[in-house]
This record gives structure tokens, sequence and C-alpha cells, in this order.
């Protein structure tokens, strides 16, 4: 919500804005925005010129201060009211011997709003109206646009944001605290998780997280969280938690009655409506983004928290890494960056520099929040962007978007926008968005169009390079209008494109990773040795010595210094080898070196001492690993992609023998249906009809990507009754069709119904907050097959049964001498083609269409017992059943991973290969794909290999 100042609507809680007549103004450079700010605070007292330059520049103000300030108001007065005076009666800005003022109503401010909203709140509680209460503090938190005054610079609007971030805090609190109330448990615990990341050491918060917890039904976290605090207050402060923690620690161990809350409420939030004002709140309304986004950004730092320790990032520290603005002529001016005219008559060139601990503060005050991170090969782009993310969501500010990392390499700026890509991603990597009835519909999508997200792009380089230029030009088109980005690209590759297609990012700051240097080099080799280890000194010494020599060069990236610490790791491995310049002549030599010395180092077997546990991890021979990797390594080289998504392992097997291999299975199966049902003729008949369809659709048909779903039967009924209701029409129409019984359509009436409606029982997750991993979309997927293969498998299985045994010469439309009936070839064709479009696309509709009528007109004259009508159809149901897992990405992984441990390439419990992997260092995760940890060990592995 704004407020109105005469005819001039202002906005405060966020970046500056203000409209006229709803048109947005241009209210200038930073500077002259921050001197509209503090007359805004001030409203209605003059503000002399002396106190004006305090309060922007404070003890650090130009020469030309004065006159600068003269100038912003005079500019300013010009955009707020144009053509008018300021000795007009009822002019705004004025001035008087006193200084500048604005005039108008401070009370409609939104400063002053929030703080209104925020007092009814407290009353409407004490009163008991919890829900009114409730719906006061979400007004007060919806007027928060972002960080107060933007990225607005000066002591003044500082101390105003640290009072308005504490204010927000307290809101944050009291909304916690009346949800708690209200037994909106899982909301609570979302906004509580985010507040104590702020205020870590607010007790409060730490209580109310607690009994949340424990009202949730998860009295172990609830005591989990009473330790944590307990150690964060004896770490930081010396002291134990307070009384009223203690107690309420002791109440929750034994289960106290009295902390049992009321059942637990919907979460209903007060959205924003399209003037800015509160809007009625429906099923599916906008309200539930603020859910959303608050889940999103739990799952994005589990998720991140993880792959950092994966990658040892912590292990203790990760390579100092420098970065400074760019010295190439590929980025934009200072002006257009800082968003400051004071930039003019300077070398207007961007001027940032800094190290990890300074990233997070450099981006916020970047006024658009738009930064493109450059570095050679190694250089630590990823690892920058993982602790950007991870810095952010640790310090989140209120009303700041989520940032999420992404890998690039999928995006196409030629056929996708960069917002329907990046929700698409969000789906993918946070499956849990997609579910309607938490979040509310395209809820990804929504998040992204309201700016709730902040894209973290890894990876530009990944993309093709003949769309590297295009990308530039793409990516400034999707933030012209201020959103926040995060890019990341190898150096040479960005400068390339900006000089090929003239784009930039025209608001983004452009920085460089710098090179690692010596001291910072030894430091990480040396971080993590014993008490009077010596092997490294000589290295030391000779970087020292030589800090633009072979190896100082070789060691000049994060990646490099890393692989010498893991090379070297053993205690009997001796570094000082690397020193041996006949061996070593140059950078390359010892980079080669390094990257051969890798795999052998992580996959040392480590014997446990005497007494100790065997580690959980299994064992793998490093001659083994450095085979199966090298060949994934290939398998990526040929598809031209950096990730390893397991439902694309069916590509490594060529398109004639995967025909084979998935086809000629199911075909045996139906050709023994056949010969059961109506002797060897027929049997030939079902076999060649079945293997050719299979053949061809599993060698040139698409597959459909993994399904992540889960099991869930609550809140089912209603579509479980409406799909039963088509599982029924279904079999009424075979027990009509093919004149059976009316007992035995009955049953398969009750039979299909169950089978169609059990289907619901796959729903998408419900939490946002668990991020795709490799396992996870697989077990999902597992799932969702098997459910599928066998409820196809079981009704059809038993229809084939049925009308064998039951039904007895039809001959509706019967040719070919009467041994084949076009009527019943007609269904049996076109329920299959649907079947089969399912599963393979098109050419499934068509292969498995034509086959099914072949196999479903044979006029046989069946034996008729029962017994040879259920193995008959318990053989056909196993073959479709078959088919239908074949063809979907569990089936086909299993296929393959098979035939390939069978060949040598792979191991056959790849996933867990893979999983080990990734512990080790080798791999890292985005979501549900595996890379190489980085692009140089894969290409270093590919050319081993021999693949081009």
């Amino acid at each position: 919500m704004t407020e109105a100042v005469g005819r001039v609507r202002y906005s405060l809680l966020g970046p500056m804005k203000a409209w006229r007549d709803g048109e947005e103004l241009d209210l200038g450079w930073a500077r002259q925005q921050a001197v509209l700010a503090v007359l805004l605070l001030e409203m209605n007292r003059p503000v002399s010129v002396t106190a004006l330059v305090d309060a922007v520049w404070g003890a650090d103000p130009p020469r030309n201060a004065r006159s600068t300030v003269q100038t912003y108001v005079s500019r300013l007065r010009r955009v707020v009211e144009p053509g008018r005076a300021s000795t007009a009666r009822n002019a705004v800005l004025v001035s008087s011997d006193a200084g500048y003022q604005v005039r108008g109503d401070p009370s409609e401010l939104d400063v002053a709003i929030f703080e209104r909203h925020l007092t009814a709140a407290e009353d409407l509680r004490a009163q008991g109206d919890l829900a009114a209460a409730a719906g006061k503090v979400d007004a007060a938190l919806a007027l928060w646009r972002g960080e107060p005054f933007g990225g607005l610079q000066g002591p003044r609007l500082e101390a105003e944001r640290r009072r308005l971030h504490e204010r927000h805090g307290f809101a944050g609190e009291l909304r916690a605290t009346i949800r708690v109330e209200l037994g909106q448990n899982t909301a609570a615990i979302a906004e509580l998780t985010r507040l104590i990341d702020e205020f870590p050491l607010r007790e409060r918060l730490r209580g109310l997280l607690m009994l949340a917890l424990y009202r949730a039904g998860r009295q172990a976290d609830a005591l989990t969280a009473f330790h944590d605090v307990r150690r964060l207050l004896a770490e930081e402060l010396g002291i134990d938690p307070g009384p009223e923690l203690r107690d309420l620690h002791e109440r929750i161990l034994r289960g106290d009655k009295e902390l049992d809350g009321p059942a637990p409420m919907t979460v209903r939030p007060l959205a924003q409506g399209p003037g800015g004002g509160p809007e009625p709140v429906g099923p599916d309304g906008a309200h539930r983004l603020d859910r959303a986004a608050l889940e999103l950004a739990l799952g994005v730092a589990q998720q991140w928290t993880a792959e950092a320790a994966a990658r040892y990032l912590h292990r203790p520290a990760p390579v100092r890494l420098r970065w400074s603005s760019t010295g190439r002529s590929i980025a934009a001016t200072a002006s257009a960056v800082l968003g400051d005219d004071d930039a003019t008559g300077r070398d207007d060139r961007v001027d940032l520099r800094g190290d990890l601990d300074d990233l997070v503060d450099a981006f916020r005050r970047l006024p658009a929040r738009q930064l493109v991170i450059l570095g050679e090969p190694g250089a630590g782009k990823t690892v920058l962007a993982i602790l950007l993310t991870l810095g952010l969501l640790r310090t989140a500010r209120p009303g700041e978007p989520t940032p999420v990392l992404v890998p690039l390499s999928s995006w196409s700026p030629r056929r996708e926008h960069l917002h329907t890509w990046f929700a698409r991603k969000l789906v993918e990597e946070y499956p849990g968005l997609a579910n309607k009835a938490a979040y509310g519909p395209d809820a990804a999508a929504r998040l992204v169009s309201t700016g709730r997200v902040l894209p973290v792009l890894d990876g530009l380089d990944e993309t093709p390079p003949g769309l590297h230029a295009a990308a530039i030009d793409a990516l400034d088109e999707a933030v012209a209008g201020g959103r926040p980005l995060v890019v990341t690209c190898r150096s040479t590759e960005y400068e390339k494109a900006v000089r090929r297609g003239g784009a930039i990012l025209a608001r983004a700051a452009v920085v460089e990773i710098e090179p690692v240097e010596a001291e910072d080099a030894i430091a990480y080799l040396t971080a993590r040795r014993r008490l009077g280890e010596d092997r490294w000194d000589p290295v030391a010494e000779h970087l020292r010595a030589h800090p633009r020599g072979p190896l100082a060069s070789a060691l000049s990236t994060p990646l490099m210094v890393d692989l010498t610490r893991t090379a070297y790791a053993d205690a009997a491995a001796d570094p000082t080898e690397l020193l041996d310049v006949a061996r070593f002549p140059g950078p390359a030599e010892i980079e080669d070196h390094l990257l051969d010395a890798f795999l052998p180092a992580v996959y040392r077997h480590h014997p446990p001492a005497p007494g100790t546990r065997p580690h959980p991890s299994p064992r793998y021979r490093s001659e083994h690993a450095l085979r199966w990797l090298t060949f994934l390594a290939g398998h990526l080289g040929r598809r031209h992609t950096h990730d390893f998504e397991w439902w694309r392992l069916a590509d490594t097997v060529p398109h004639r023998t995967r025909g084979v291999v998935f086809g000629l299975p199911p075909a045996v199966l139906c050709a023994l249906t056949g010969g059961l049902a109506a002797g060897p003729v027929i049997g030939l008949v079902y076999g060649l009809s079945f293997g050719l369809a299979g053949v061809v659709a599993n060698a040139r048909g698409g597959r459909p990507g993994p399904v992540r779903v889960e099991v869930r039967f609550r809140g089912t009924a209603r579509r479980f009754l409406s799909r039963f209701v088509i599982g029924l029409t279904i079999g009424v129409a075979l027990g009509l069709g093919w004149a059976l019984p009316s007992v035995l359509t009955l049953m398969l009436c009750v039979v299909f119904g169950l089978a169609t409606g059990s289907h619901v029982w796959l729903d998408i997750p419900a939490d946002a907050t668990r991020a795709s991993s490799p396992s996870a979309i697989l077990r999902q997927d597992r799932v969702a097959t098997l459910w599928f293969a066998l409820s196809i498998a079981v009704t059809l299985g038993l229809f084939y049964a049925t009308a064998y045994t039951f039904s007895r010469d039809i001959r509706a439309v019967p040719v070919l001498g009467g041994v084949f009936d076009l009527e019943l070839a007609v269904p049996a064709g076109i329920a299959a083609a649907i079947l089969g479009r399912s599963l393979f696309g098109r050419l499934g509709s068509v292969t498995y269409g034509l086959a099914a009528a072949v196999m479903g007109g044979q006029v046989m004259t069946p034996a008729g017992t029962l017994a040879t009508g259920l193995a008959a159809g318990g053989v056909f149901g196993l073959a479709v059943g078959l088919t239908v897992a074949s063809s979907r990405a569990w089936g086909a992984f299993t296929v393959v991973r098979i035939w390939l441990a069978l060949t040598g390439r792979t191991p056959l419990r790849l996933i867990r290969f893979l999983d080990d992997a990734h512990r080790r260092g080798v791999l890292r995760q985005t979501g549900g794909v595996y890379e190489f940890r980085h692009a140089r060990l894969r290409d270093h592995l590919v050319g081993r290999s021999g693949h081009a």
C-alpha cells in the first residue's frame, strides 16, 4: 500500500517510489532519492541544508555537498510539482530560511500506517479476537515491498532502517505468536525458522518455535530446538537459557497436557489487492504465495547447506576468493549500475572489490541488485554463487525475494522466456510447488511473476556457445524492470558474447574472481595439517619464492588448490614432487597430474582403526570407479551436457539394441498368451504383432520423464469417486462389447473402478521445503511406475481371462474367411492406441494401436476352461504390465543399468555409486541431477576415454 501526500503518493517500505495520478515518477539518482526520503521522514518540519548533508553523506561529504543538495531539491520540485512555484500556497516541497520541507499528512505515510496496524493487532489480541489481530498483522507486513528505502545510503536512513527492521521483526514475532495461538503450527514453524535466522539470540522466538513444534506432534524436534539454543547461548554469551525457556523444556519432556493447543487451522493470511489494499481470500487466492515463498526458502537453505557440506566448504574454510570489478569493456557504466549521478565527472567504471565475506553486503548495496560473476575455469564461480545464496538466506531481510540457485545449462533463449523456464525449473527442483491444494494454481509461475524469487543462474557458459549473445540480451530484457538477478559465466565466453552480440546487462555490476594468491593457497593447503607436520613446507617456500612460476600459476584457481590438498591428503604422499621441473615443466602438466591423481586419492581405502566400526560407505576399487566415471563422462560428452539425468541413461544404448531389449520380452509373453488361448498360429500372430510394435516404439518413440509423486490418501475421496465412475464406465463398455454375463460385467466394473480411482492416491508432494534429489526422484517414479503397471496388468489381464473364458463365437463383421472380426479389432485398436500414446507418444499410438487391432480381431475357438483363461489372462497382463513398466523412466533405467552392469560399464547399483561419488566430492548435486564437480574433470575423463 502507498500513501497520499497532496496529489503525490509515496512508498518508503521498499525501494523509494512515488506516483502522481497512477503514473510512477522518476525520482532521479540514489542521493537525490535519499534527500527526499529524509524530508518525508521529517514531514512538515524544515530541515536545514547542513542537516541534509549530514543525513545523506555523514562525516565524509563531497566538497560541493551544499550546492548538490540545492540541485537535488530543485530537480525534485520539478518532478513532484511541475510548473508550480515553490512560493505557491499549495506547494508541497517548499523552502524557507530554516531549510527545506515537504508538506503533507504524515499519518498517510506507509511507515505510520504500518505502526497503526501493529497497535491495532496488539489491542485485538488482548481482547481475544485472534483472527482480526492476524488480519491486522498481515496488513502491516503486506505494506513491505523490500528493504526500507531500497539501497539508499546515509546515516539518517540507516538509523531509520535499523529501527524499522526491529519493528518488522516484532511484527513477525507477533504473527507467529497469533498463529501458534490459532493452531496454525506449520505456518508458525516456517515463520519462526526465518525469524530465528535473523534474530538468533531472542529466547522468546525459540520458545515459540519449541511450542509450535510440540503442538505439531514433533516433540523430538522441539527438544532439539532447546538444545540448539542452549548451546548457542553458551558459546556466544556464556549463559544458560532463561527460566521460562527451561520451564517450557521440562514441560515438553513430561508431555504436559496444558501445552496442547487448539485444533490445527488453515492459514489464511491477508492478500494484497491490485490497489494496494486487502482483497478477499479465496481457496486458490494469492495469499498462499507467502507460505510458498517461506517454505521454498527453507528448502533452498537445506539443499545448499547440505551441498556446501558435501563440498567441504567449511573444513575448515573455503579457499579465500577475492573479486573485483572487471577491467574488461563488457559492463555498464557506474552511473547506470549505481544509480548515482555523483559518478559523472569520475572514471565512469564501477569500482567494487572484496572477498567472500563482503559479497552479500556488496550485492545488497546495488540499487538494481543485478550481478554478473565472471571467472576462469575452476575459479570458484559456483562456490561463490552457493555462498551468496546461503548468505542472503541466512541474513534475509523483510520483503526480500528468495534466492534460488539453478544451473542455466538447460535454458534456450530462442525457445523459452527466462521467466517461463525459471518457473518450470522451480517445479522440477521443488516439486511441492506444483501442489495446488497447498499453494494454489501455478504457484511457481506466480512466485516468479510477482518478484518473490531471485534467480541465481549458474553457468551461462554451459549453454550452447551460439546462444550466449542471445542469452545475455534475453536476460537483460527479462530484468529490465529492475528485477534482481545473479549470473555466473566464464570470463572469456562472456566477453566474446558481449562483443559478438553487443548486448550487456544494462544495470548489472560485473565482477571477476581474481587468481588465488600464493599465501591464500598456502593457508588452504596447510589448514588441516597436524602439529609438527612439515611436508608442505618446501611447497610453501617455493610458492613464496616463485609467485609467477609454473606451480603458482597452476594453483591460481580454487579447483587446483583443492585438488592438490585432496591428492596429497594421505600422510604418505609427498607433495614436493610437484617441484620437479623436469617432470612438470609448466602449469598444464601439473594440472593434468592433479586431475589424474584426484580419483585414486578419493577412492583410496583407509582400513578402520582397531576397535572402531567400518565406515558405512561402500568400498569401490579406484580402477573400477575410474572406468565407470569415464563411461559416464563420455555419455555426457556425447550428449553435450553437464547434467547426468538417470532417466536419460537409456540413450547410451543404440536405438536398434534398445528396441530389441525392451520390445522382445513382452512379445514372447504375448506369443505365449496366444499359444495358450488358441494354439501356435494365434501365438505367432500375437508375438509378431506385439513384438514389431514394441521394437519400433522402444527404438524410436519418446519416453516421459520421471513422475514426482507421493502416496497420500487424505482428502482424495471426491477425486477417487470421480475416477471410480470412469473406471466403472469402461468396465460396462467392455462387458457389453464382449457380451459377458452381468455378474462378470459387475466384477469388471469394480476392478476397473478401483484401478482407475487408485491413481489419485499418487499425488504431487505437498511440501516445498523438500528439494529434489536423484534418489528421491527415482523412488517416487518407481512407486508410480509399479502402481501404474500393476493396475494396468491386473485390469487387462482379468478382462482377457474373462473374455476368453466366457464370450462365445462373436462374429459381428467377419472378414478374411471368418478368421478376423472388424468389430472386435476396432475397439481393441482404439484402446491400445490411447494407451500407446501415453507411453511413447504418437508413434506408440500407431504401433500399439495396429498391433492390438490385429490381435483383438482374431476369431478364436478357445478351449474354454477357467484355468486356461486365467493362465492366458495372467500372461497377457504380465506382458502389458512389462510394456508399461519399461516405457516409464524407472523401468527403462532398471533394464539399462542391468545391461550396462553386465557389460562392465557401470556398477549394478548405479544410484548408490553416484550418491557415494557425491559424498566423496567427485560429483555435485543440483536438484534431481548430478554433475561432475567441475567441467575440467569431466573433460579430462572424456579425453582419457578417447571421446570427442
